[in-house]
Formats: C-alpha cells, sequence, structure tokens
C-alpha cells in the first residue's frame, strides 16, 4: 500500500509470527532485491486493541510512528471488519482511526510533546526557538508525536536541500536518537507547506507524523490560531486537527497497490 506515494510492505503476522532480520528488512524493502517499500510494517495481535503495528525502517531500525503508514494499517482492519472505526497499538500507544471516506482515514495521533526530555534532546535548550544553525536553518521548533522533529521554518521549501542537510543534523550530539527534520512554510492561515527528511529513510514524498508537527509548530509560534490545517506534501495533502489539548489529529487518503506473500 502507499499513503502519498509513501510506500509499504505490510506483512499480516497475526496468525503466522514473522521477526525478519536487519538483512531480511533490507532485502524485502530494496525494490532491486525485493518488493521494495520505504518501510516494512507487521500486524501483530494486541491484548490492548485491534491489533498491533510493529513500523520497521528500511535500514531494520525500529520507529516509533508513522502516519501514512497507520492509515494504510487501519483501512485494511477497517476493511476486514466491515468497521468504520478500529483502534492500533503501537510502541507509544493506542491510536483511534476512523473512515472518513472511500479511501481515506483519519487517525489521532496523539499529543505533541516539546518537552525537551521528552523529544529526547541531549541537553535543555527552548524547543520553541531551537539555537541551531545547519546552513541556511536555524531557529528550529523541537517536537515529539512518538517520533522526534525538528520544523525550520524557512521562506522556499523547495529551495532547501535536505537530502545535503539532514543527515548532518541527525547525527549531532543535541539528537541522541537521531530526528525527523522538516523544513516548513505558511501559505495561509489554514495552509502549510512541508517536506521532512525522516530518520532511517530518507527524504519522503509525505510524512503523516511530520505534518502533524508542522502544524503544531505553526500554532506554538503563533504563526496562525487555526486548529484545522492543511498541510501539502511533494505528493499530496492531508488534514490536520489540532484539539486544545494538544492533540493532533490527521485525514488523508491510502491507497492498495497488490498482495502476494513472502
Amino acid at each position: 500500500m502507499h499513503g502519498l506515494r509513501n510506500h509499504f510492505v505490510i506483512v499480516d503476522a497475526r496468525t503466522d509470527p514473522f521477526v525478519p532480520s536487519v538483512e531480511e528488512v533490507i532485502r524485502i524493502c530494496d525494490p532491486e532485491t525485493g518488493v521494495g517499500g520505504d518501510q516494512l510494517i507487521t500486524i501483530e495481535p494486541s491484548a490492548l486493541a485491534d491489533a498491533f503495528m510493529r513500523i520497521i525502517n528500511v535500514d531494520g531500525r525500529e520507529a516509533e510512528a508513522c502516519g501514512n503508514a497507520t492509515r494504510c494499517v487501519a483501512w485494511l482492519l477497517l476493511e476486514e471488519a466491515g468497521a468504520d472505526q478500529v483502534v492500533l497499538e503501537t510502541r507509544t500507544g493506542k491510536i483511534e482511526c476512523k473512515r472518513t471516506g472511500n479511501e481515506e482515514v483519519s487517525c489521532e495521533m496523539g499529543a505533541v510533546s516539546m518537552d525537551w526530555q521528552a523529544i529526547p534532546l541531549g541537553r535543555e535548550v527552548d524547543t520553541l526557538h531551537v539555537d541551531y544553525v545547519a546552513g541556511p536553518l536555524d531557529d528550529g521548533i523541537a517536537l515529539n508525536i512518538g517520533n522526534p522533529h525538528i520544523v525550520f521554518f524557512v521562506d522556499d521549501v523547495d529551495a532547501v536541500d535536505l537530502e545535503a542537510l539532514a543527515p548532518s543534523i541527525q547525527q549531532d550530539a543535541l539528537f541522541p536518537e537521531q530526528i525527523n527534520v522538516g523544513v516548513a512554510r505558511l501559505l495561509a492561515s489554514d495552509h502549510l507547506q512541508s517536506k521532512v527528511y525522516e530518520r532511517g529513510a530518507g527524504l519522503t514524498t509525505a510524512c503523516g507524523s511530520g505534518a502533524c508537527v508542522a502544524a503544531c509548530a505553526a500554532l506554538a509560534r503563533g504563526l496562525t490560531d487555526e486548529r484545522r490545517i492543511r498541510v501539502s506534501m511533494p505528493a499530496g495533502d492531508v488534514i490536520i486537527d489540532i484539539s486544545e489539548e494538544g492533540v493532533a489529529t490527521m485525514t488523508g487518503p491510502v491507497a492498495y497497490c497488490f498482495s502476494g506473500s513472502i
């Protein structure tokens, strides 16, 4: 499946356990040697929800959150059950997901934290104005929505070479668990443009968690008062709703590609 061209190999491991080695993950996600995908997802049994979703990056390391993958897995379970709502368990908690249209799903991604220890950062800093400079990028905002992000507001998203800048940012000691690096621009009070370089995945055409934190960052900075924001990414748009409590809900499309067996 894919969510805004963010492709996933999704394995149903609820009946037959599937615990791939790092080498197997790399092979499966490589389009030259396997199925090809941006991440490998396993659907596993859960005592707390309808299913447990495990997210594995192309380098074999687990990720805590992925909005696009969450929508895809939720859609599969919604279709299977003929239901309009499912709950997924992840490493960071439970996610409530609802059917909102034809191949469109809404997921409550959880509360966004700006606590430096929760992100986590290597030292105490002002997370609303991170004192960090990388070429044209400075004055970032650090946030966590199950996975860590830093967002830089820029005048021209497309002019920023994230593939050149992000790897060194991710390796900095300030980010002990590395970090997803995003750039964003406010196009209107209820419309953002965003681009994200993800940990373990690289530059993506869409990043659901990145869209959530970009909307929250714009609110936190006082760039907008809107709590429903359309976020445009290279592959398309999602709608982000931010509650008064800082909980982000993402609504966006999913697409089914094909199925098979490994």
